[in-house]
């Protein structure tokens, strides 16, 4: 594709972005509704084409050109493809988060500030590997009246493809919606070409690994939204259970260790009494223990656990707010205090007392999908699904109202919350 080719779906994408800001909600459910059932009776057609590029990766991971945990990342099964679908249809039912009034403020007699939440306009999306990723952020982005341009990665190219015909072909039936909302690019080249385009897209979010986003965020102009890192940590209080330490670990760093979300740090306190029985646990559970790890802000992606022991809960916490990404991380206790102290001094976007840091993800939090995790401090935060899609925007209705009258002292605000 050629930069000017680029430029046409860009241009289009701002077109249909502005089309889609005034779509009924009622319009808006019912492609999700539509695209969740083309899913549905399309779905071995999808599995079809994911197992081509699972061949094509499996050679890559046997070169040591692609590494296991994206291999891991970028298979389909029937589960996925089961929360694929019905994160389209938690979308569908969720309120619309576009036109809701966050504030409405009286200035003077007749003359009053209302501030409405609207969409952002136009998201690049750049991905690796996970190809439920396009469902997902298609879905987000209907719902919250966004134009999307998607870039997945090479090794999902085949997924990616179906996946993104089936929703448009959907849509293209659906009378009163707007061509170009959803649109999709192939290349290393096009997703230079994005970056460029900071006149047409208001918002790039990459889902990848830590140089794939530090590179998007060199290279632009368009503010970034998303993670580098998932330094997950767990902190084993001395007063923690046994029991739910031993389970939340196992968990958290197990059930799918390649995620951003797994743990890869253990704390413990030097005074919790089992800790010896517990490293014993972890290690029959199959994972890896490294007490002497070359960095502690390394993410393993992997069934490997770095870990080492603290004299204090304020150790642990300067521990973790040195070496986190601000992604997740948990306190394990049976003190109400420690946990209370810990859930305000870590600077997460996710701080947990006795969960797994697992949960950080949008389907579990209830947003339907997300279209990543979020570590800035800016308008989102976490996991971001609709209202992470979301601004806002100010509307002023007076009846001739000039600045000169209050700054003479003719008139004089009254501020008064509606």
């Amino acid at each position: 594709m050629e930069e000017s080719d680029f430029l046409d779906i860009a241009i289009k994408a701002k077109e249909a972005s502005k089309k889609i800001a005034v779509l009924s909600t009622e319009l808006k459910n019912e492609a999700l509704v539509d695209i969740a059932k083309a899913i549905e009776e399309n779905k071995n057609v999808i599995l079809e084409a994911n197992q081509k590029d699972l061949e094509l990766a499996r050679i890559l991971v046997e070169n040591h050109e692609l590494t296991q945990s994206v291999y891991n990342r970028l298979k389909l099964d029937e589960n996925k493809m089961r929360d694929m679908i019905q994160g389209i249809i938690d979308i569908s039912k969720l309120n619309d988060p576009i036109g809701k009034v966050l504030l409405k403020r009286q200035l003077d007699e007749g003359l009053i500030l209302t501030k409405i939440s609207c969409p952002i306009g136009v998201l690049g999306i750049i991905f690796e590997a996970r190809p439920d990723v396009i469902s997902q952020i298609s879905a987000l982005a209907i719902k919250s009246a966004n134009a999307v341009i998607l870039k997945g990665g090479k090794e999902a190219l085949n997924t990616n493809k179906v996946i993104f015909s089936i929703i448009n072909g959907t849509l293209e039936k659906i009378s009163g919606f707007p061509k170009h909302v959803i649109s999709q690019v192939f290349s290393r080249e096009d997703v230079n070409y994005m970056l460029k385009m900071d006149k047409y897209i208001n918002l790039i979010i990459p889902r990848g690994g830590n140089n794939l986003v530090q590179f998007i965020k060199e290279n632009t102009k368009i503010p970034v939204l998303g993670h580098a890192d998932g330094i997950c940590h767990i902190f084993v209080d001395k007063t923690a259970d046994f029991e739910k330490a031993e389970k939340i670990i196992i968990d958290a760093k197990t059930q799918y260790p390649s995620a951003c979300n797994s743990v890869e740090t253990l704390l413990i306190h030097k005074d919790f009494e089992l800790a010896e029985e517990l490293l014993k646990a972890l290690e029959k559970a199959g994972i890896t223990l490294n007490p002497e790890p070359d960095s502690w802000h390394k993410e393993y992606s992997d069934k490997i656990l770095a870990y080492k022991f603290v004299n204090t809960l304020e150790e642990a916490i300067e521990h973790i707010n040195e070496y986190s990404s601000g992604h997740t991380d948990a306190i394990i206790t049976e003190d109400k205090s420690n946990a209370a102290i810990f859930l305000d001094c870590v600077d997460s976007a996710g701080v947990y007392h006795n969960a797994s840091t697992r949960f950080a993800d949008g389907f579990r939090y209830g947003f339907g999908a997300e279209v990543g995790i979020s570590t800035n401090k800016t308008h989102a935060r976490g996991p971001v699904g609709l209202d992470g899609l979301t601004i806002y925007k100010y509307t002023l209705q007076g009846n001739g109202d000039i600045v000169k009258d209050y700054v003479d002292g003719i008139k004089h605000f009254k501020h008064k919350d509606l």
